[in-house]
């Protein structure tokens, strides 16, 4: 009995502490929403009147989306579908993918398409939501502190810079510091929120689902333009899948259940009464809920919690932008790792760089957070239609669903799903036109991207020697063999790489130990040790390699060569010589314009892509590249 209270005793505290750094990272987007979301109902041109009737039928739309979208789809839904223990968009493909290839059916090509939409739509989302967060919070001075109000764009400007340019340095330092500001902000959304309603309680009626929908049939010429902006309020939802990897499910829905939904409907209704009280509080229902003398303080907070609400979606990117280059979707990338001791924790200076110029870009041009609610959520709302889409693949393919069971299911979803997405394609020629640009942007890179690997590898598929030939003639002595071992970076066939014959061909030498490598990446975060390596002596002193890696790990080729290859091996990472082929590409001249430019753009990118010595860690010492010219 003492044993057992002792094991709940040390678990309670790191759930604790789970669920509060929980707090800090995933709930900051959503948390930030009561900044705007509510006023977004009664303002700009669609808004409906202010009256007791309409703000109470606003208040039940807002906390029956909250808790159909989230509470009901994310919470406990689609949180169940990790893939080992990683959540996301481009994880959850992932984890179809690989299910479909483990049943022995073909790789489904849909699925993929459709992680690259929802990802690249993310990237969108990254841009826009740190410039609404962050200017929707410096604009409480206009309540708080007028005359300063007209440095709201400025004072944005210089918050966004400085946040981007912290980047570098890693969150590890300042991440603790996230849960007890946003546990803080949450205890005054609630505080907030639940004074003006104890002086009109009667707005408790919103959390009656009739009072919504009696709303919509009321004020129906208006309803498309209302659920956008009722939208805004569940804008942050696909954060709490995608940082499932970070924390797991149990510290996400407790930090949920327990502080982030009960604070978010008490501050909605509190809006509602205070609108209920005075009309007039639409500027800024937000900020006059508070006393005068708290709302400069209030300001500062809302600031704080702008930041790091951003700060998780920039973080997030960046994680993205990892798994994307893993997966083979994007070209290798400079990564940096801030952390010694968490593999998640990355800066990508090019990503980083890029939403930076776009953030600042879009505050100055947009001035208003009230103009930027224009061009936010329909991005969003097309990513949590995409999940609802692989939802039903995956019902089936990982839970083994019926179609029946998974197809009312995923119905049930995409009629919540469809209606939003239909509300914010509204805003596509007020500024919703910017993410779904830059989204289908970021998309075409990486199908670009995947179709140049792909015509690239048949290519060299085609022109390449089999290991065969290369055995028979080290059979017959005909190449002259030098001390040492070299690796040779190999495709996953029986073919010799490039580089291989390259040094053939100018050196007339080969290394008495030969590895060819060939790095995979799987559809898991993390690759079991025990599979991690598979060897083949082809004798001759060759030695045909694959090294697996997940596609949340780092690939560090010379320490797990070390560690995995068989003793009589004997690698030694500091002795061995890497050689990689460094192509440069050119166009045929039968190619038509569309694969002209197609291949112009993958051309590029492969000559900006980073160094593969930096990407699987490789001594640069000890690194030959040979170069090929390969006409695609």
């Amino acid at each position: 009995m003492s044993s057992s209270h002792s094991v709940h005793a040390g678990r309670h505290p790191r759930l604790a502490a789970s669920t509060l750094a929980a707090l800090g990272v995933v709930f900051g987007d959503i948390g930030t929403s009561p900044l705007y979301a509510f006023r977004e109902c009664f303002a700009g041109p669609h808004g409906v009147a202010i009256d007791p009737r309409n703000l109470t039928g606003a208040a039940s739309l807002i906390v029956w989306s909250l808790l159909l979208v989230v509470s009901a789809k994310y919470l406990f839904v689609i949180l169940r579908l990790d893939n080992r223990g990683e959540g996301g968009i481009l994880a959850l493909s992932a984890l179809i993918r690989g299910a479909a290839k483990h049943a022995g059916r073909k790789d489904p090509r849909k699925i993929l398409l459709l992680g690259l939409a929802g990802a690249a739509l993310i990237y969108a989302d990254g841009m826009l939501t740190p410039a609404i967060s962050v200017l929707s919070a410096v604009e409480g001075l206009s309540v708080s502190a007028p005359l300063l109000a007209h440095w709201a764009v400025p004072i944005s400007v210089v918050i966004l810079a400085g946040l981007f340019g912290i980047q570098r340095h890693g969150t590890g330092k300042v991440g603790v510091l996230f849960g007890p500001v946003v546990l803080l902000w949450f205890s005054a959304l609630a505080l907030l929120g639940g004074r003006a309603l104890l002086a009109h309680p009667q707005v408790l009626w919103s959390l009656s689902p009739a009072e919504g929908f009696l709303f919509l049939v009321h004020e129906w010429q208006h309803a498309f333009p209302l659920l956008a902006a009722v939208f805004l309020a569940v804008t942050g939802g696909e954060a709490l899948y995608a940082d499932l990897g970070h924390f797991g499910s149990r510290p996400i829905r407790l930090g949920w259940f327990s502080v982030v939904l009960p604070a978010l409907v008490l501050n909605y209704l509190g809006q509602a009464a205070l609108l209920t009280a005075d009309p007039s509080a639409i500027r800024s229902p937000f900020f006059l809920l508070a006393p005068e003398v708290l709302r400069f303080p209030l300001t500062l907070l809302a600031t704080a919690a702008a930041i790091i609400a951003s700060q998780a979606l920039i973080t997030g990117a960046f994680s993205l932008t990892t798994q994307a280059i893993q997966l083979g979707c994007l070209p290798r990338l400079h990564v940096q790792h801030t952390s010694e001791h968490s593999v998640g924790q990355v800066y990508v200076p090019g990503v980083n760089r890029l939403l930076a110029a776009a953030c600042i870009l879009l505050v100055l041009t947009f001035k208003t957070s009230a103009a930027l609610a224009g061009a936010y959520g329909i991005a969003i709302a097309l990513t949590m239609a995409i999940t609802s889409l692989l939802f039903h693949s995956a019902a089936r393919a990982v839970w083994g669903w019926s179609h029946l069971k998974a197809g009312l299911a995923t119905a049930l979803f995409l009629t919540i799903d469809g209606a939003f997405l239909v509300a914010n394609s509204l805003k596509i020629f007020h500024g919703g036109w910017f993410p779904l640009v830059m989204g289908g942007g970021v998309m075409a890179l990486m199908i670009i991207w995947i179709w140049g690997r792909e015509r690239l590898y048949a290519r060299l598929s085609r022109e390449s020697l089999p290991v065969e030939v290369l055995l028979r003639d080290l059979c017959k002595g005909r190449i002259h063999r030098v001390s040492g071992t070299a690796v040779y970076m190999s495709g996953k066939g029986t073919q010799v790489p490039t580089a291989l014959l390259h040094n053939l061909k100018h050196n007339q030498v080969l290394h008495e130990r030969v590895i060819l490598l060939h790095v995979i990446t799987l559809d898991q975060p993390r690759a079991d040790r025990e599979e991690m390596l598979e060897h083949d002596d082809l004798g001759e002193g060759l030695h045909r390699v694959t090294l697996k890696f997940g596609f949340a790990e780092a690939p560090d080729v010379p320490s797990a060569l070390k560690s995995l290859m068989p003793g009589p091996v004997r690698f030694q990472p500091g002795k061995a010589t890497y050689f990689l082929g460094r192509e440069s590409y050119g166009v045929g001249k039968k190619a038509t314009f569309r694969d002209r430019l197609r291949m112009s753009l993958f051309a590029i990118m492969a000559r900006n892509a980073s160094p593969a010595t930096a990407y699987f860690q490789l001594p640069p010492g000890r690194v030959v590249e040979l170069g090929a010219q390969i006409t695609l």
